[in-house]
């Protein structure tokens, strides 16, 4: 906040008066020539401060004039509240009385404001610490901070200013604010509505009387920047319904004597409802009228609706800019028969000049490079304006996943005509997460864990993960780092390493486990700008320490191949991504498959997985997300697909309302999970916004229904066999990293199914 920028300065009427009354002896003198100057009263100004702003020297004559041009000069410095003049002879005495200087500035009762940012606004002014008190300043702040408390509805806030002189010709200067309770809307009337409910008129609006939220939305809050912000969301939900000359008459605000109840009356005139009769095109349209007609998105023979005109005008702003037209300007002009209320709309075009990029600027980006986002850029700099490459440029940078905005403007060169700069701003997200701590317990003892994940790693870009655990049943070592540019034509490079101990939480810590080691490395490919296509090769090895409540498939496994298996499986995948954003994407399609083949070690086997994530939006708030996830391992050379391979499904990220990989085959007792050489996963999500929230994309509900189920080898996909839920969720860009929380509604499950209705999870969309 910074509502004290603007400086402002009292006009020192007494300057005149103290003018004025100046001794007749330093007036009514004879000129003389000066052959001293002294300053008298003098605590902290430099004397040189006072000869710089006299108008005359020693040897200068003296007169009524000068003296009095002297003193306006030493008034204007601000640093006297006192000046005078006296002549002994030829010599001139000035004599100042200086300003007290500000010792300390404190705030009382501050609550909803943060005083280091009021304190910073203050010396902005001039009103700070060490500096010269100025009374005019400090009333003028203490008037802008009340102002600033009406604004976020504190009417009854009281500001008081004290003033405690202390030594050496300072003061305290303390600014004591009783806030009080905010006052709240209790009442909203919409008058001269006909064609729409009252009712239905304020669910437009994101002011209301207060709901249950009400004290995280502070929708019953009320400001006049969220009034008008409300009066032109009825404006657009008129004109979006044919009520071309819709008009808000006037409002009325009323507050209560007390000051804690606000009434609104919003007066409208609806007028008529329109419908479109015919839509025409004017101007130059570089003879491509067939084209800009296949790109009209009003309805002829609707009701008017001007969002659908605005975004006609924009997609032909948008066609000319791809054939580097930046200035084009389209004008829709209504036609209205009010006779019989009709309108028919003429869309005029006027292309302007071709124009080129002169220069891309980056803001926003505190700790990204800026190289990292402009290595995604297709637009160049001194290049012709393609609006395609700018749209696909800011849709690249929009898929990094490193900012919650990415937005691209326009800006005309000064003093030219054909040249544009574009200004891509960014809003950081946080893209790393920090996990510490310890544990104890009778039968884990002390366990350590420690992770860190970094997806923008020092602002360069790169990913960089690592994760240890010393958990008894637990022990993982695991470190990855991607480096997306290892070549300047985006080829990346995936560098994996791993150690990982791990043994069933039965509380037996003689139960079998899993010990399984490796490296690898893998180069991703881009062949278009939404192809991608990985290759690499790992060395695995993994080993079977027997124990107590050992499976039957690992001791059949164990007694054909013995204890350790050393494969090294060859990696080839193909990765498409269409969508319009990383981080929360709103539309667009997402592909992604991946092939391990394994010919040569003690394990022979092929694993592919195959997913592909769809978003479609079905209102501006609103957003449709499917998705599908198919995954398929078969053993090669008559040898059986390795268990330490199996997939799992269960929980959060797929199938929510049961527990985490418990959906496919287990032992007897069910009490192991084992996996399945295969799996099939079905999800589809609603999206919506919190209520509230605004436009903020970083926390929204969701309602979800999910099926699926992990098979073994020797059972066949079936479809009947799928378990599903239904349910409702939250989904957070939190600080820590992506959470979501789900509570889930079983749907098909069997006796012997483990149900978790109540899950949360870091990390994954589905």
């Amino acid at each position: 906040m910074n509502f004290l920028s603007n400086r402002f300065r009292l006009q020192h009427l007494f300057v005149f008066v103290a003018t004025a009354m100046v001794s007749l002896s330093a007036w009514a003198v004879e000129p003389f020539k000066l052959k001293d100057i002294r300053v008298e009263g003098l605590q902290r100004v430099e004397s040189g401060t006072v000869f710089a702003s006299l108008p005359f020297r020693i040897g200068d004559f003296y007169n009524d004039e000068s003296g009095a041009a002297a003193i306006r000069a030493l008034f204007a410095l601000g640093l006297f509240k006192d000046v005078r003049l006296d002549t002994q002879g030829d010599v001139l005495v000035v004599i100042v009385e200086e300003r007290p200087s500000i010792s300390q500035i404190q705030w009382v009762g501050l609550k909803e404001f943060d005083k280091d940012v009021l304190n910073k606004s203050l010396k902005e002014v001039g009103l700070s610490e060490g500096r010269p008190f100025d009374k005019a300043l400090a009333d003028k702040a203490e008037q802008e901070l009340k102002r600033q408390y009406i604004t976020r509805s504190l009417y009854g806030a009281e500001v008081q200013t004290t003033v405690t002189p202390v030594d050496r010709n300072r003061v305290n200067l303390t600014f004591t604010v009783t806030e009080g309770g905010p006052s709240k809307i209790k009442e909203i009337r919409i008058n001269g509505n006909q064609s729409f409910s009252e009712r239905t008129l304020k669910d437009q609006l994101n002011l209301d009387i207060g709901g249950w939220l009400s004290w995280y939305t502070k929708s019953d809050r009320y400001s006049r920047s969220k009034l008008n912000a409300d009066l032109e969301i009825l404006r657009s939900f008129y004109l979006a319904r044919g009520f071309l000359e819709f008009r808000v008459d006037s409002t009325q605000v009323a507050i209560s004597p007390d000051k804690q109840d606000i009434s609104i009356v919003i007066n409208v005139t609806e007028g008529d409802r329109f419908v479109v009769s015919n839509v025409k095109l004017e101007g130059n349209y570089l003879g491509k009228e067939d084209e800009f007609k296949a790109i009209v998105k009003i309805g002829i023979g609707q009701p008017f609706n001007a969002e659908t005109v605005a975004e006609t005008t924009k997609a032909f702003s948008d066609y000319f800019g791809k054939f580097g037209y930046a200035f084009a300007r389209i004008d829709a002009r209504p036609e209205i028969d009010r006779l019989n209320n009709r309108v028919s709309l003429v869309l005029v075009a006027e292309p302007s000049r071709r124009a080129y990029v002169r220069r891309i600027n980056v803001t926003g980006n505190n700790r990204t490079r800026d190289e990292v986002i402009r290595r995604e850029f297709r637009q160049l700099e001194s290049a012709w304006y393609d609006g395609d490459k700018i749209k696909l440029s800011r849709d690249r940078v929009d898929r990094l996943g490193f900012f919650t905005e990415v937005n691209i403007e326009t800006q005309e060169v000064p003093a030219t005509n054909d040249q544009v700069d574009l200004i891509i701003s960014v809003v950081e997200k946080p893209t790393g997460s920090v996990s510490a701590g310890a544990g104890f317990s009778s039968t884990e003892k002390v366990a350590f864990n420690f992770g860190i994940r970094q997806e923008n790693a020092f602002g360069s870009g790169n990913y960089l993960a690592t994760e240890i655990n010393t958990s008894r049943f637990n022990r993982t070592i695991v470190i990855s780092t991607t480096d997306p540019y290892f070549t300047e034509d985006g080829v990346s490079r995936t560098i994996d390493l791993f150690h990982r101990t791990s043994r069933p939480y039965l509380g037996d810590l003689n139960a079998y486990s899993l010990v399984s080691s490796g490296a690898g490395m893998r180069f991703g490919v881009p062949f278009s700008e939404v192809d991608r296509v990985f290759f690499g090769a790992n060395l695995e090895q993994t080993s079977i320490r027997p124990g107590t409540n050992l499976p039957n498939a690992y001791v059949e496994y164990m007694q054909q191949f013995g204890y350790t298996s050393t494969s090294l499986p060859l990696t080839i995948g193909w990765a498409r991504d269409g969508r319009d954003s990383a981080l929360v994407p709103s539309k667009g399609i997402l592909q992604r498959f991946n092939s391990d083949l394994s010919l040569a070690g003690d394990s022979r086997y092929i694993r592919t997985n195959y997913q592909i994530q769809h978003y479609t939006p079905l209102t501006k708030k609103f957003t449709l997300a499917l998705n599908a996830d198919i995954g398929y391992g078969q053993g090669l050379s008559n040898r059986p697909y390795p268990l330490f391979k199996n997939y799992f499904v269960g929980g959060l990220g797929s199938v929510r309302g049961f527990q985490q990989s418990s959906l496919g085959p287990s032992n007897s007792a069910n009490t192991l999970f084992l996996g399945g050489a295969r799996k099939v996963v079905f999800n589809a999500e609603v999206l919506a916004p919190f209520p509230g929230a605004g436009n903020d994309r970083t926390l929204r509900l969701f309602a979800f229904a999910d099926a699926g189920r992990a098979f073994a080898e020797s059972q066949k996909i079936s479809l009947t066999d799928l378990r599903s839920s239904v349910g409702i969720g939250l989904s957070w860009l939190s600080p820590m990293g992506p959470l979501r929380f789900s509570y889930a509604f079983p749907v098909k499950t069997q006796d012997t199914d483990k149900i978790q209705r109540l899950q949360f999870q870091i990390g994954t969309s589905f």
